[in-house]
């Protein structure tokens, strides 16, 4: 693998830990030896490793063109499975971690207009988007909406690139975004992306419905109604997978994820949300043909056939061989 290849890891510094907002912090990350990161486009996310070992994945919402430095933003989430709260407990300042990516599955696609619809820290990666659309002079508004107006990250960045499209609405100031409002307020030709809580994006995708192609959404967690991980189904077969770089076969039986048994012969694996929506498992396919149960490939890339997520995963030939 290439120094610049999206799917190697990578140490990155952290050069700087910013306050946002109320509980939310920034990191600027960098190369160790000051070179140039691999490029990449708003929407793109990295995997990064925390000093425990957990991975988590944080969207890019610095400056795209900025080639050395990377930016991204952490919510506290005292319920969460952990990551952000060592985020915000360790002294990250002048340490290194282990990253992955940038790795791009919410695209800004070409559109006449674009609705931005963010809710909390999922304004993330809108904010690059918003930066790029900016600089092509595209024809965007954005309305986020936040529990407070302190918990709200990045406002005055995002007034700055654009007051009188920006609007934000404070929860307890004004109630909550009226989404099917501002969706069937757009004009024809919008392109909308959503990014935040599940009920926001629930409550999105129904007011598209009448226009799914126009709707671009990231999710926190897996979407309703999804497979456990450990669940592949009644039709589920065994199969055998090939770790080329590894020099091993493993049997996957009905019943264990493609992961696990995986993990057993090369335990250090990336892994994170074991639910096929995070997209740190994915793994380059060589050989065989993928059944894909996840939320981040793509139709298109699906078919391709070239990666896939191996913990919700399995394969519909007997043999897939993995570039492990």
């Amino acid at each position: 693998m290439t120094p610049l290849d999206p799917l190697a890891d990578r140490p990155l510094l952290v050069e700087q830990v910013r306050l946002e907002a109320t509980d939310v912090v920034s990191l600027t990350l960098a190369d160790p030896d000051g070179g140039a990161l691999p490029p990449w486009e708003p929407g793109a996310h990295i995997d990064l490793r925390l000093p425990s070992g957990t991975v988590r994945q944080y969207s890019l919402c610095g400056p795209p063109d900025d080639p050395c430095h990377y930016t991204v933003a952490v919510l506290r989430e005292e319920r969460g499975r952990g990551g952000s709260v060592e985020v915000h407990g360790t002294a990250l300042v002048g340490r290194t971690l282990r990253a992955r990516g940038p790795r791009n599955h919410f695209p800004l696609v070409p559109a006449p207009h674009y609705l931005f619809l963010a809710g909390g820290i999922g304004v993330t990666p809108v904010l690059a988007m918003i930066r790029r659309a900016v600089a092509d002079g595209a024809s965007w508004e954005l309305h986020y909406g936040g529990r407070s107006r302190a918990s709200m990250a990045f406002t005055g960045v995002l007034t700055d690139l654009g007051a009188a499209r920006v609007h934000l609405v404070p929860q307890d100031e004004s109630g909550l975004l009226p989404l099917t409002d501002l969706v069937g307020a757009a004009p024809p030709g919008t392109a909308v992306y959503c990014c935040g809580p599940e009920g926001m994006v629930r409550a999105v995708t129904d007011a598209c419905a009448a226009v799914p192609d126009a709707l671009h959404v990231e999710r926190f967690g897996a979407p309703p109604g999804a497979t456990p991980a450990g669940e592949a189904g009644p039709a589920a077969a065994a199969f055998t997978v090939e770790l080329r770089r590894s020099g091993l076969t493993v049997r996957v039986p009905p019943d264990r994820t493609l992961l696990d048994v995986v993990r057993e012969v090369a335990p250090d694996v990336g892994f994170s949300c074991e639910e096929g929506y995070c997209g740190s498992c994915e793994t380059r396919v060589l050989a065989g043909v993928p059944e894909h149960h996840d939320t981040v490939l793509s139709d298109e890339e699906r078919e391709s056939g070239d990666t896939m997520m191996i913990c919700v995963g399995r394969s519909a030939s007997d043999l897939l061989t993995l570039d492990l």
